[in-house]
């Protein structure tokens, strides 16, 4: 033993709170050792799943360095050919905004379709979600055969994508805004529905006890006890799914759902690429505008300051 060590041991034989602390210390590096070989052996695991899906969904770096780009070739074509000369000239006139927006009217109402498609699929999907979230609520629920029928009716409702129900629905009403509005209605309101359950069991259960001490009912412990709490939350989550119902609309469209959707999807196949980038840049705007518009509008029901 050297002397350095044998000065340490005696220290310790001599300090019993020396000792102590050295276990604890020795514990404590054995711990984070441990917790390092767990990381590693994790990580390990977690690299190794990763691979293995990306062999199954055949992601090669091959193929990635080969279709990338095509990607930017693809980009390069719906550039618009735009000339300073004759940016602002007339729609007749070749390399103009108004010659790559030529069709910017039909393509503004396509737009007011899509987003009043949203609409009216958000304000069903809310209401829907609405009846949903107090059955399906744990601490709602008058029945537990309730509360599981609520859950996987909202599970079935969000689970099937929305282009499945849109073709469903235009094989079933024809092409047009309301096999689009449906489809997106309906994955709202399994969507909306999970979404205010979880607001209504995060609610706070004195005024519940109260209004059943004073002998309410369920819909009067509903409408007087619960509604007063989540109604802001319920709001700012129906808000929240505009703005993604929006997106939505313009992919239902490719399979028939009507609006801007399904006019991207014929210039796309027909390979007309600057009426391509000019509906994108169109439908960008009106998302942006949309999103802003929902922010401004959230942060003010829920009454916190703009950032």
């Amino acid at each position: 033993m050297s002397n350095a060590a044998a000065i340490a041991a005696a220290s310790v034989a001599a300090d019993p709170g020396a000792a102590a602390v050295a276990r604890i210390e020795a514990l404590r590096a054995q711990a984070a050792q441990a917790r390092r070989k767990a990381t590693l052996g994790y990580g390990a695991l977690l690299l190794l799943c990763i691979i293995v899906a990306a062999w199954i969904n055949e992601v090669h770096p091959r193929a990635l360095a080969a279709g990338i780009p095509r990607i930017g070739e693809y980009f390069a074509l719906t550039v618009p050919k735009l000339e300073w000369a004759q940016l602002f000239a007339g729609p007749r006139t070749e390399g103009s905004l108004a010659f790559w927006f030529y069709r910017a009217d039909e393509w503004g109402w396509l737009l007011l379709q899509t987003a009043n498609m949203a609409a009216m699929a958000t304000l069903a999907g809310t209401l829907g979600g609405f009846c949903l979230a107090f059955p399906a609520a744990s601490n709602l629920a008058p029945r537990r055969w309730i509360y599981v029928a609520a859950r996987r009716m909202a599970e079935l409702c969000r689970t099937v994508p929305e282009i499945v129900y849109a073709l469903i629905f235009v094989w079933a009403f024809g092409v047009g805004p309301l096999a689009g509005i449906l489809a997106i209605a309906i994955h709202s309101v399994g969507a909306l529905g999970k979404l205010f359950a979880e607001v209504v069991e995060n609610a706070d259960m004195r005024p519940v006890e109260g209004v059943t001490a004073a002998g309410g009912n369920w819909f009067e412990t509903v409408r007087f006890a619960v509604l007063p709490q989540v109604a802001p939350n319920f709001l700012s989550y129906a808000i929240l799914r505009f703005e993604i119902n929006v997106r939505g609309a313009s992919v239902i469209g490719f399979v028939g759902g009507g609006g801007i959707g399904q006019e991207l999807y014929h210039v796309i196949a027909f390979n007309y690429y600057e009426e391509v980038s000019a509906i994108v840049a169109m439908i960008i705007l009106c998302v942006a505008t949309i999103d802003l518009v929902s922010e401004h509008l959230r942060h003010r029901l829920i009454g916190t300051a703009r950032i």
